[in-house]
């Protein structure tokens, strides 16, 4: 098959499909042109029925311009390929956005993953006062010197939660003896999008059996996804206490810890609060130089010390902000053919939040009233316009992310309860990670916060 006519392919149904039924049942399927025929390779019998039932017309439309004839379509399951030591089977689905991955529910004839498809292990991970207890409960949750099965690890935006869960479906999908142990890891959100699928499709039963009796480990990131959604959370409890008792290892993520989460049903809280819960706080200065030598080990290049504590001085709150703003300072000085120096340093440092020291509350509001030019009577007033929303959303994030304010406490500076606060912040870390056009400009706006 011509190597372009997979992508091409995937790029019409992109654009022909709704976006969840392209991300969840076609974007994991492999293809191979057999002659007039496209052979299409799920990695579950069902996500392949699905195809069959329902998208098969669609698929042939789609290629049938790039071919010259609509093509037979075959769906089928891909076969496991047996190696020398048997792999245990893992589902990575690519999420929406650039840097997640997502799992697929497992059917009885997976095809393994190697250690590869992980994004994160554990020997890349820098540990510090700030998160050392988190990376050796995740450590120990794959040794099993963990006293319980359930992981919950809270932290901010960029501290490192998703490292951790990689590093443990890693760890696990290397030790295991098992050749057919069956790992997900998935987000909150395209956990609750398959349920609702399949429910339309009446295959409710078949999703429940997948993930409740055939699920070995479960990797679930940001759980706080099903505040007020009350029938996700009955699932949820359901498939957590089935793993519980089948003595099934799970690691949950989240931004707040569960006693913060509002509108949750009391007993998923509890159960989220059953394991081990490991907080990743914001990495003091040697961390952050530890994790810029590290970074710059893996680019393969020398960066001066004073380089080096410039940067971890400046830009303290994120560690994905850290390493892309070292990222930048060596394309930079790669395409203009410079060394590495502080002038240059100083330079990338304008694109980035530079922090001189942490900002309070106050000095929050100021710039938030500033940068959406709305006076600071709106912003703590009922004002549903949409440009007061915003600036009350992007205050309540950052004054989570700078302060060590409680979310009731945030709520109390800017005249509104912790379940709107939590609201806000969600909406505003959901934009960001999926980089949509608003998202895009409050991530702009977060940037130039000058602490």
């Amino acid at each position: 098959m011509n190597s372009d006519f997979w992508p091409k392919l995937l790029l019409m149904l992109e654009k022909s499909l709704n976006p969840g039924l392209f991300t969840v049942w076609i974007k994991p399927l492999e293809a191979r042109l057999d002659g007039g025929t496209l052979r299409l390779f799920a990695p579950n019998e069902f996500v392949a029925a699905w195809v069959r039932d329902k998208l098969v017309d669609t698929i042939r439309e789609a290629a049938q311009p790039m071919l010259g004839k609509r093509p037979e379509v075959v769906v089928s399951v891909q076969q496991a390929v047996v190696t020398k030591v048997e792999e245990p089977r893992t589902m990575m689905l690519p999420a929406a956005t650039a840097t997640q991955h997502m799992a697929l529910p497992l059917g009885h004839q997976p095809a393994p993953a190697p250690a590869s498809r992980w994004r994160f292990r554990f020997e890349d991970f820098v540990t510090g006062p700030s998160n050392e207890l988190a990376c050796a409960a995740a450590k120990g949750l794959c040794n099993d010197a963990l006293s319980a099965d359930h992981l919950f690890l809270s932290a901010g935006p960029g501290l490192g939660k998703t490292h951790l869960m990689h590093s443990v479906g890693r760890l696990l999908s290397e030790r295991s003896n098992k050749s057919r142990l069956s790992i997900v890891c998935l987000s909150a959100e395209e956990f609750s999008t398959r349920l609702v699928l399949a429910i339309k499709a009446k295959e409710a039963a078949r999703f429940k059996t997948e993930f409740r009796d055939s699920v070995d480990v479960l990797l679930l990131e940001d759980i706080h996804f099903f505040q007020g959604k009350g029938k996700l959370q009955d699932e949820l409890l359901m498939t957590l206490k089935a793993l519980q008792t089948r003595g099934c290892k799970v690691v949950l993520t989240s931004s707040f810890l569960p006693r913060e989460l509002n509108e949750v049903d009391p007993q998923l809280v509890s159960c989220f609060a059953s394991g081990f819960l490991a907080c990743i706080d914001t990495p003091d200065y040697g961390t952050r130089e530890q994790i810029l030598r590290r970074k710059a080990q893996n680019l393969q290049v020398q960066v001066p010390d004073d380089v080096t504590g410039l940067l971890a001085e400046r830009l303290t709150t994120d560690i994905r902000q850290l390493e892309s703003c070292l990222n930048n300072l060596v394309l930079k000085a790669r395409l203009l053919g410079q060394q590495i120096t502080t002038e240059l340093a100083w330079q990338v440092l304008e694109n980035y939040a530079v922090q001189n020291s942490s900002p309070d509350i106050d000095r929050i509001v100021s710039f938030v009233c500033k940068t959406y030019e709305i006076h600071e009577d709106e912003l703590l007033s009922k004002s549903r316009r949409q440009q007061a929303v915003m600036a009350r959303n992007t205050a309540f994030f950052l004054a989570r992310k700078h302060t060590h304010l409680s979310l009731a406490a945030i709520g109390d500076r800017l005249g509104r309860k912790h379940s709107t606060v939590l609201k806000g912040i969600i909406n505003v870390e959901r934009e960001l990670s999926h980089q949509t056009p608003l998202g895009r400009q409050l991530q702009h706006t977060v940037e130039r916060l000058v602490c």
